[in-house]
């Protein structure tokens, strides 16, 4: 741009100062042929020359009809005209007296701009110097060279400096690009990945629309870094549920097994060391206890693989009153209280076998691991959202160790805890299906224990649209006293 400036400059000063010396010429040639003498005899008289105002270095000649020079003179720095040489004349002629103009460099004198009129029978030719046009277009340019390189270096400078302080969010963008870069994302567990400042990302800018998109691109890296993360401690978790799984159950099903294999190498022998009546019934006991091992590995792995249950409405109201009964029946040495808390029937869809199966693990699990004497109270309770199951004993308590772990597949108490003779407890299965079987009803199970209260509470929710309130089949439960207080089971 200042390129273009400077030499359009130069141009429209050059056409001006050239079109003035044309006119300067031209008024010069008008004016000799006003002081031009005719006659015979005065072809050569340049006396126009020595009129006052002539500027210095002016040049006037006398043509032939031919356009060769017969005179010539020039205006002399002391005062007076002088004859031009041969050489200087020679450099003058053929210029046709039809007032055009023409510039011609004049040997000893420089560059001149002449011309010629055919003025009272004899053409005069008259010019004047161009080098001081020259010198000034000259100097023109030199100026405009130096400012416009001035100008140049300025605006190079200012831009420099402001494309400097545009570019230096873009900076700060790639700095926080490579050190994102180094961080070991291969590993997969990286997090507080570095950002790119907010100052640097707003949407007015395009630095701050790439260090906006750069900051999403972070996020969703570590989005997918930490759930591929969780992912694969899912896996490898599994993996160790999976092997801890398949030991506990190969080492479960090896005792019963080894049992049953010892009492029938005894009777093949007939030595009459044990009685077969007796062999037999311990075989029975092993191979009853190896059943419902497997039966409770099999139900896990359904409920894992999150097959559908059957659904229908079920009154968990009656259904704890039958398990209740049930339990009262194998655990007689303890107390049992039946305590609904409900004014209509408590109504959840599910699968009423595993529900009962749900209730009966939890009231064994009380009767195996308390001393006999302990209450045991079963409570049902409605909101109207949700229906919540309690089984609590008055027992010493589960462990604080054991608490966390309770509902793991093939844990077991401590054996101060359970009543059970050494080498013939539970599996270890029964609390694991009723969280399993609480989960598949979309429902929530926890366990809480300190001496002499543990609580294990089951919530599910409430069968919708909610059934108008009406008998509940008492005729299959004991009635609760009035209130909802519990109903006790005196032992024999």
């Amino acid at each position: 741009m200042c390129v273009t400036t400077a030499f359009s400059t130069v141009l429209a000063q050059r056409a001006y100062l050239l079109g003035n010396l044309d006119q300067r010429v031209r008024d010069a040639a008008e004016r000799g042929q006003g002081g031009v003498s005719t006659g015979p005899g005065v072809e050569t008289d340049l006396a126009l020359l020595d009129e006052q105002g002539q500027p210095i270095g002016t040049i006037a000649a006398r043509l032939d009809d031919d356009g060769a020079v017969i005179a010539a003179k020039v205006v002399s720095g002391s005062g007076g005209p002088r004859d031009l040489g041969a050489a200087q004349r020679s450099a003058l002629a053929g210029i046709e007296a039809d007032g055009s103009l023409h510039t011609r460099t004049v040997p000893g004198l420089g560059t001149y701009r002449v011309t010629a009129l055919d003025g009272r029978g004899r053409p005069v030719l008259t010019g004047l110097p161009m080098d001081d046009v020259r010198d000034m277009i000259r100097g023109l340019v030199v100026v405009e060279g130096v400012v416009a390189a001035a100008g140049l270096t300025v605006a190079g400078c200012l831009c420099a400096v402001v494309v400097r302080r545009q570019l230096r969010p873009l900076g700060r963008v790639a700095a926080t690009a490579v050190e994102v870069s180094r961080s070991p994302l291969e590993h997969g567990d990286v997090t507080g990945l570095t950002r790119v400042p907010e100052r640097d990302t707003g949407p007015g800018s395009e630095a701050g629309q790439i260090g906006a998109a750069l900051n999403r691109m972070i996020d969703h890296v570590e989005t997918s870094l930490a759930e591929r993360r969780r992912v694969e401690e899912e896996m490898r978790r599994g993996e160790e549920r999976m092997r801890r799984f398949l030991a506990d159950a190969s080492h479960e099903l090896r005792t019963p097994l080894a049992s049953i294999a010892g009492y029938a190498e005894l009777m093949n022998r007939g030595t009459g060391q044990i009685e077969p009546a007796l062999a037999w019934r311990r075989v029975s006991a092993e191979s009853a206890r190896m059943t419902s091992l497997v039966e409770g590995l099999l139900l896990l792995a359904r409920l894992d693989e999150g097959r559908p249950l059957p659904s229908a409405e079920v009154d968990l109201a009656v259904l704890v009153a039958e398990a209740v009964w049930d339990a009262r029946a194998a655990g007689e040495d303890h107390t049992w209280r039946l305590a609904l808390l409900v004014d209509s029937p408590a109504l959840v869809v599910g699968d009423e076998a595993r529900l009962h199966q749900l209730v009966a693990n939890l009231l064994a699990n009380a009767r195996a691991h308390t001393p006999a004497g302990t209450t045991i109270v079963a409570t049902v309770e409605a909101t109207g959202t949700s229906r919540t199951i309690r089984v609590r004993d008055d027992g010493p308590g589960i462990p604080p160790s054991l608490l966390p772990r309770v509902f793991e597949r093939f844990t077991r108490a401590d054996p101060s805890r359970s009543r059970v003779s050494p080498g013939h407890g539970g599996s270890g299965l029964g609390l694991a299906v009723a969280a399993a079987i609480t989960t598949a009803h979309h429902g929530r199970i926890r366990a809480e224990s300190a001496p002499g209260r543990t609580e294990f509470t089951v919530e599910l929710p409430a069968a919708e649209p909610e059934l108008p309130a009406g008998p509940a089949a008492g005729e299959r439960m004991p009635a609760p006293r009035a209130g909802g207080e519990a109903a006790a089971f005196p032992r024999r």
